[in-house]
């Protein structure tokens, strides 16, 4: 025990999970014993219980400057560092500790999870690989070893581990969630739903696992408990977090269907582009709630398409750092606006098209389009999404020749909309025109989808976008990991009437759905000549 006046009682705040109590008093201890080594470990999990990760990182820090023995600071920071962002300090840590403590099982685990979120799986597989043959008996080791196995696409060997992990610890909550991404991801969605069920079962406070649960319901168009379920993003803290330092502070509660008559609402983006595109249909039901104002906030790329939306008063853009939200009596954001309209698969609003080009933008767009295919069959393409998006490399093709085949369909002009690192790829099998260069918005993208006769694109926001113009589109979609939106096993989608879904049957193969689209399309331009 420590001489100092203050370690006992702050270590019964400690004891007793008085976080906020231990913190006050270590830091008065500290005040007279800066090095002390008791009251800076009570200080660093202090801080940590009080959610102040940075805080209890310095703790951590000058504990092991003076001790750098304790292997478990060393731990301790880790894990902070890791949860913050910065794996490879993390992992520098782990090292250090498990040189000092090489059979330590959670540390080789830790350095894994470490490894596995840089990037480095194969390191990763070796370090939970290591742990688990120091602990055989750990549910939460075998789980993390499954996880890394799972990321591989060793599917099997994971589905083994997992079960074991269960085998083992019934209990164990993280194991029952993530086979049950995997049995999910795998098509095999009653399987998947006993085990998100017993893992909400177990951790019903869990944001993950009701959300895990939720996105599975949605797939499979069980909308009434999925909607109520998908809320529980708004619960995890951090998503919480990104919200206010996407839009700004928020200074009125949340609307949870409150009488809005004379009242003002806010609304605020959320998620991706397309998320905003497709769910912003909903402002229209919202206003016939009776606000006396209803306020859309909306990212600065789509606020000139947004202009003409029915339903809001008000459209700004978002711009935190412009200053605070405007005053509101509640805010709300727009995936929460299905469960407050009772929405199911049958009353999904759709008045398409609910978007519209701008007719002068069209206008001055419009010759790019016609002068470069008079007569032919004029056909948009994108072929790559966001690079950032976590699903990124199944729902993109993986090159602009698994297009080449379409070129020798006759009657046909392509025009390119890809953006980003794809934009300016072209090929000689496709006869071409890159519109890219064009596109400063998403008004200037709907401006030249209107002139089109069809989109081919994989899921991302302009497929969304030709929806909600309510023009044709064919949507590529990927086997691993489907975005629930477009649900399971269906070729058309309730969202938009005039969207097509080609699906991978197996991950990977793209030359199934392209084959299928090619046959569809030849069928489309003879439909097209045959029309004149």
């Amino acid at each position: 025990m420590s001489g100092n006046p203050f370690a006992e009682a702050a270590g019964q705040a400690l004891l007793g999970r008085r976080h906020a109590e231990a913190l006050h008093l270590a830091r008065l201890g500290l005040s007279l014993q800066p090095e002390d080594e008791e009251l800076l470990e009570i200080a660093a999990l202090g801080a940590e219980g009080t959610g102040q990760e940075a805080l209890a990182a310095d703790y951590w820090r000058r504990l092991l400057a003076s001790h750098p023995e304790r292997s478990d600071a060393a731990n301790q920071l880790g894990l902070i560092l890791e949860n913050l962002g910065h794996s490879s300090a993390a992992a520098a840590l782990f090292r250090q500790a498990l040189a000092r403590t090489p059979d330590d099982a959670h540390l080789h685990s830790n350095l894994g999870l470490s490894l596995e979120s840089q990037g480095r799986l194969e390191e990763a597989l070796a370090c939970q690989e290591q742990a688990l043959a120091l602990a055989p008996a750990s549910a939460a080791i075998r789980a993390n070893l499954a996880n890394v196995l799972t990321t591989l696409g060793r599917w099997e060997a994971a589905e083994a581990h997992y079960r074991q992990a269960l085998a083992a610890d019934p209990g164990h909550a993280a194991s029952h969630s993530n086979l049950g991404v995997l049995l999910h991801d795998q098509g095999r969605s009653a399987e998947a739903e006993q085990h998100f069920r017993a893992a909400l079962a177990l951790e019903p406070a869990s944001p993950a696992y009701a959300l895990n649960l939720g996105q599975m319901l949605l797939a499979r168009g069980h909308f009434a408990e999925g909607w109520r379920l998908h809320e529980a993003r708004l619960q995890a803290p951090r998503n919480l977090e990104l919200l206010q330092r996407h839009c700004g502070p928020l200074a009125c509660p949340r609307w949870q269907g409150e009488d809005l008559q004379g009242k003002t609402i806010l609304v605020l983006p959320e998620q991706g582009l397309g998320d905003e595109i497709q769910f912003c249909r909903y402002l229209s039901w919202l206003k016939t709630r009776g606000p006396a104002q209803l306020i859309q906030m909306c990212r600065p790329e789509l606020l000139p398409l947004m202009q003409g939306l029915a339903g809001p008063d008000l459209c700004l853009p978002v711009a935190p750092a412009a200053g605070p939200l405007p005053r509101a009596d509640y805010w709300t954001v727009l995936l929460s606006l299905p469960l407050q309209a009772g929405t199911t698969l049958e009353n999904i609003p759709a008045p398409i098209p609910y978007l519209a080009p701008e007719p002068e933008r069209q206008a001055r767009l419009a010759p790019l389009v016609r002068q470069a295919a008079p007569s032919a069959l004029k056909v948009g393409l994108v072929w790559r999404g966001n690079p950032g998006h976590s699903n990124d490399a199944d729902r993109s093709l993986d090159s602009l020749e698994r297009l080449a085949p379409l070129g020798a369909i006759p009657g046909l002009h392509f025009f390119s909309l890809q953006k980003g690192e794809a934009q300016g790829r072209s090929i000689p099998a496709l006869p071409w025109t890159d519109l890219a260069p064009q596109l400063q918005d998403f008004a200037d993208t709907a401006a030249l989808l209107a002139e089109l006769d069809l989109l081919i694109s994989v899921d991302t926001s302009t497929a969304h976008l030709a929806g909600a113009l309510g023009r044709p589109c064919w949507l590529l979609l990927p086997r691993h990991k489907t975005d629930w939106r477009w649900l399971q096993d269906r070729n058309d989608s309730p969202w938009y009437p005039r969207t097509r879904l080609y699906r991978q049957p197996s991950r990977g193969d793209w030359d199934t759905p392209l084959a299928a689209l090619a046959r569809d399309l030849e069928q489309l331009v003879a439909t097209h000549a045959q029309a004149g």
